[in-house]
């Protein structure tokens, strides 16, 4: 760089702060350089209250620190590490200082070799003093890594109580869960060792977001249970299906990642092998891309509704809410608790996936000892606290700290990074390259044959942790976790030998104001009441043809409805899901509505269930569907040109994964979002039509919205271009526009409008069919481009005589490996 020309190295620098700025606003969901000025989208951390209020007025800083003399130095130190003082030479060499990486002398890491060895060298054998001694190095109190590392107890005088009264190890770890990582992200062997070890010990396993494949489901030929208790439900809504859900004890809406708060997600092409594929609804080799939001939330009641949808689909399950820790965050978590969730996870800035930005990584997001704090106080300070479960991951790594975060008002604990170690993980930091070099974070076969990992490491880990916060327990005079909870009078702050260290304050997240309130803590009696026993499919449905579900007997029912009916039809499908899965033939159960739909309608409907329409809908028509069939047409009176007219809401189908819907109307905004590979014919769509579409089809027979098919790399879209508006509507970033001349695509749109216009009469149906042959020039094929490549290459293989399988593996590597 120091050879550049000046103005030249001028224009970079440029360039480099302007893509900066345009990437946090992004992630912030701001659109315009207005709202991003003033907007302060961040908080302080360790500056003291003079450097805030002379440079940073109305920034919050919670924690105090360092002063403007401090900074002063460190510019000072920087400058003449590159400048020679005296000016005679000038180091061009940039040093690592141990960030991302270990460096030895350079960066303190809770993670070393050291640690790393021991703590796999304790689960591997067993041995609990072994794991002391990680657990020592971990909590070293002459090292203040965290914010907790500034913390000490309050031990009692009497000595405490003998550890034989405290609560057992197997009733402890029921508390425990580990991170949500998919399948993709990590190897299947992965995944499931920690779905076995976390059902064993009866804590929890998270699916993360790439759905879980229907074989897990259910109890192994072996005995083993490797179906992940907690499936979580994300923005790209992955393998979300109503079999997912209904396997599901309890639901996690993922609304944030601690390590990348703001961020969607990615799962590289080269990492989307055939049976993640499978898995996730998607094509092999092509990459797949997670919204930055739900598209189904932009306000609280928004999040209300797909709680409300979520229990629907299984009234068994809890419903989780993954936050992030953030200024703010307890104002948020008392909107959540108002909207029905029964589990709050206030996640850390520092744990984290190992693909997530480093410039995410490092300078977004919080400690969870400030989230959790705070979380807990405005939950008492709302009368909220005893409605929900407080929850907290991000870096906890010992029984002291699961002892703070419960002390600071959590009552559950999850573990990512950590139970990887324990299966071999050695933080090559790789994670998003498919090279991992034991097994775990990659898809490729011949790596995997290297994870060495067993459920009884994992097992261990979380053994010894509840070990240790026994013995603390003892210590402090506390029987059971429950008296733990929201106890800060019981912690206070420490000195250390680093003086910017000691300049932080912790007195707000120490404040003992709560305490000793009577209500510390969840009470499962104070839950939510969603009222589902007063839904149309508890009062109607259920009852009516209840004889004719156990019966598997075809079986059409009417009934009236209205716009406050939600979820219509999701509790009955759930229960078809619960008896028969997929099994059930097409139309086996119809259910014919009269009236306005209200939000949801046929939301995670499974293959066998039929609901048919008369009249309209509104927002999330057919969210999740799962193999059931929508059907929606005006009443035979209406006085208005169906074609003409919007008859269902926006975000429709978000999420479908298999099942069909005709739609005779136009459909409102984000029509099809993130389709998987459900059949979809409509009259017109509002904007961003099949945005992040990755599979299945869709006809449309009218004018579309603007930025249709932003984000689809999967799928296929058929556009009726009646006035050649088409192109500049489209987002060409991904796909590719052709005319309608292969005989396949000609029959394919052809039979899905025939089948739309059996099932709702549509005139704009007939009138296509009727003069068919001169409406195919007037159709435009809406492909991506990685899908049509890897389309064509499995046929390229399979006319070489492979079978579909392997021609779709070949493929896979042929257009991934290049």
């Amino acid at each position: 760089m120091l050879q550049k020309d000046t103005y030249a190295a001028i224009d970079d620098y440029n360039d480099a702060v302007l893509h900066g700025i345009v990437k946090i606003a992004s992630k912030m969901g701001i659109s315009t350089i207005q709202s991003y000025q003033g907007s302060q989208i961040f908080e302080a951390i360790g500056l003291n209250s003079d450097v805030i209020d002379k440079y940073f007025p109305g920034t919050v800083s919670r924690v105090e620190g360092i002063s403007i003399e401090d900074i002063q130095k460190d510019v000072d130190y920087c400058h003449s590490e590159a400048f020679d003082p005296l000016g005679l030479a000038v180091d061009d060499t940039l040093n690592s200082i141990g960030n991302h990486k270990e460096r030895s002398g350079q960066e303190e890491h809770l993670y070393t070799p050291a640690t790393i060895h021991l703590l796999q060298e304790a689960t591997r054998t067993g041995n609990y003093e072994e794991y002391k001694e990680y657990s020592k190095l971990i909590n070293d109190e002459t090292k203040a890594i965290k914010l907790r590392g500034l913390l000490d107890f309050n031990y009692p005088e009497d000595g405490g109580i003998s550890i034989d009264e405290v609560e057992p190890v197997e009733s402890i770890v029921r508390r425990f869960k580990t991170g949500a990582m998919s399948y993709g992200s990590i190897s299947q062997e992965a995944h499931e060792c920690m779905a076995i070890a976390m059902n064993t010990i009866h804590g929890k396993s998270n699916s993360g977001e790439g759905g879980e494949s229907p074989e897990r489901l259910t109890i192994g030929k072996d005995g083993l249970n490797r179906c992940s208790a907690i499936k979580q439900v994300a923005s790209g809504r992955f393998g979300v299906t109503s079999e997912y859900l209904v396997s599901a004890q309890e639901i996690q809406i993922k609304m944030a990642q601690g390590a990348k708060p703001g961020e969607g997600g990615q799962l590289p092409a080269g990492k989307v092998y055939p049976w993640v594929a499978k898995c996730r609804h998607s094509t092999p080799g092509v990459g797949l891309i997670s919204p930055p939001p739900h598209h189904d939330i932009y306000s609280i009641e928004d999040l209300a509704q797909l709680i409300y949808d979520l229990k629907n689909a299984n009234m068994k399950a809890r419903i989780s809410v993954k936050l992030v820790s953030e200024a703010g965050v307890g104002t948020i978590a008392a909107g959540v608790a108002k909207a029905g969730a029964q589990v709050i996870l206030v996640s850390a800035y520092d744990g984290g996936t190992g693909a997530a930005p480093r410039n995410s990584i490092y300078n977004a997001g919080l400690p969870w000892e400030l989230g959790v704090a705070e979380t807990h106080q405005t939950l008492i300070m709302n009368d909220l606290r005893d409605k929900v479960i407080l929850e907290t991951d991000g870096k906890l790594l010992t029984g002291k700290d699961v002892l703070v975060a419960a002390l600071l008002g959590a009552e559950e604990y999850g573990f990512a990074t950590t139970p990887l170690i324990t299966m071999g993980c050695v933080m090559m930091r790789v994670c998003n390259l498919d090279t991992c070099p034991v097994g775990i974070a990659t898809q490729n076969p011949e790596l995997r044959k290297r994870f060495k990992g067993k459920p009884e490491y994992v097992i261990n880990f979380m053994k010894f942790v509840a070990q240790e916060l026994r013995e603390y327990m003892a210590k402090l005079g506390i029987r059971t976790v429950d008296e733990l909870i929201g106890r800060t009078d019981l912690l206070k702050q420490k000195e250390v030998p680093y003086n910017r260290a000691n300049s932080l304050d912790m007195s707000k997240i120490l404040s003992t104001e709560f305490a000793n309130v009577k209500v510390a803590g969840y009470n499962e009696k104070k839950v939510f009441d969603f009222e589902l026993e007063k839904t149309i499919d508890e009062k109607v449905i259920l009852r009516k043809l209840g004889s004719a579900l156990r019966d598997k007997r075809s079986t059409t029912l009417d009934i009236n409805v209205t716009n406050t009916d939600r979820t219509l039809g999701t509790i009955f499908g759930a229960e078809i899901t619960r008896l028969y899965k997929n099994s059930l033939d097409e139309d086996t159960f119809t259910i014919k509505c009269h009236g306005s739909g209200g939000q949801s309608f046929g939301a995670f409907i499974p293959k066998g269930l039929t609901l048919e329409l008369v009249g309209d809908s509104n927002d999330y028509f057919g969210k999740g569907l799962s193999g059931g069939k929508l059907v929606v047409y005006p009443p035979s009176d209406a006085k208005f040109k169906a074609e003409d007219n919007i008859i269902i809401g926006n975000v429709a189908l978000y999420g479908a994964t298999s099942g069909k819907a005709f739609i005779n109307g136009v459909a409102g905004e984000r029509f099809c979002v993130r389709n998987s590979g459900a059949i979809a014919v409509v009259e017109g769509v509002g904007d961003h039509g099949c945005e992040y579409m990755t599979g299945g089809r869709v006809a449309v027979l009218g004018a579309t919205g603007k930025n249709f098919a932003a984000g689809m790399s999967g799928g296929i879209a058929y556009v009726l271009d009646e006035h050649s508006t088409l192109y500049k509507h489209l987002n060409k970033a991904m796909v590719s526009v052709e005319e309608l001349t292969n005989k396949y695509d000609i029959l394919e749109l052809k039979e899905m409008i025939q089948e739309h216009v059996e099932a709702t009469g549509s005139q704009r149906g007939k009138d296509i069919l009727a003069s068919f042959n001169d409406y195919v020039p007037k159709f435009k094929k809406i492909i991506p481009y990685d899908y049509k490549r890897m389309l064509n290459t499995i046929v390229q293989m399979e006319e070489k005589g492979l079978s579909s399988e392997q021609a779709t593996i070949e493929a896979f590597y042929a257009n991934t490996r290049r």
